[in-house]
């Protein structure tokens, strides 16, 4: 995989990759991948040991600390990206890949309660990363040189299960702002920056739950890491991961029903409403 995302010129070696909630899970594995593909890596995460932790490991894989960089932030602070950039320029030149990765798990509850639970949670997992577009966007822009920008979304983002809504409403949001990001890009004159979306499947990370042993059914982050750059290379914008226990055609149905519910005019949610369990049962045997 080295030798073929070294072919993307965004991820050639001596290029610079910014990657925030870098300190552990897919963000970790993000930065350790690209620093041993020969890139300069910013990683951004909450100041603490697991950032320490992470820095050490990312210039261990970058063979030395001059090409990593580590970096205290809240992405729900625009400043702090603005900080973020600035450091990053002044340290490499430039930037040709950035992650908008970091997110949290936490459930707010039912739609009624917990406004402020609510709202420190959207600002992490959406405004995090207009935050981090809006920060780093406009100077990759100005580079003239191909780039990338990957959000990290969530398959809660498109079939919203029930369970926390909070989190469905944040990645709903992002799936919505990264296509329209895209679309900008596309039609910028000059740009030569890409957009897309990561849609990881059940990943063993700091947000699954927080036990240290690895679900049979999980991916780990490496593995998301390998599926999500083998996507870039192919020129991919939804990088729709699968994972030990569900492949892409149960995703596909799935997501099929979901549209479904707009289209059939079906109760909200119809996938979990007692009175359509059997006709979602045999329209997964179907396909």
């Amino acid at each position: 995989m080295t030798a073929e995302i070294t072919n993307l010129p965004a991820l050639a070696p001596g290029r610079t990759a910014v990657i925030t909630g870098g300190a552990s899970g897919i963000g970790l594995a993000a930065a350790k991948r690209l620093a041993a593909a020969g890139m300069n890596v910013v990683i951004a995460d909450r100041a603490g040991s697991a950032l320490d932790a992470a820095a050490l490991a990312t210039a261990e894989a970058a063979g030395g600390e001059g090409k990593a960089l580590a970096v205290a932030c809240d992405v729900a602070a625009p400043e702090n990206l603005a900080a973020l950039a600035d450091k990053a320029f002044e340290k490499f030149g430039e930037v040709s890949f950035l992650m908008n990765n970091a997110g949290v798990g936490n459930n707010p509850g039912k739609p009624w309660e917990n406004l402020d639970a609510w709202k420190k949670l959207i600002d992490v997992n959406f405004w995090g990363v207009v935050h981090g577009v809006q920060a780093f966007g406009g100077r990759m822009l100005k580079q003239e040189t191909p780039a990338m920008i990957v959000n990290t979304g969530s398959k809660q983002g498109i079939t919203t299960p029930p369970g926390n809504l909070a989190y469905n409403v944040s990645k709903s949001a992002l799936k919505t702002y990264t296509e329209g990001l895209a679309h900008a890009l596309r039609n910028e004159p000059g740009a030569k920056i890409s957009a897309h979306l990561l849609i990881p499947g059940f990943t063993f990370t700091g947000m699954s739950g927080g036990g240290t042993t690895k679900a049979p059914a999980a991916w780990t982050g490496e593995q998301v890491v390998d599926f999500m750059l083998e996507s870039l290379v192919r020129g991919d914008f939804y990088i729709l991961c699968p994972d030990n226990e569900t492949a892409r055609h149960t995703d596909e149905r799935r997501m099929a029903w979901a549209i479904g519910d707009i289209i059939e005019n079906r109760p909200a949610l119809s996938r979990w409403h007692p009175a359509y369990g059997q006709a979602f049962a045999e329209f997964m045997k179907g396909g």
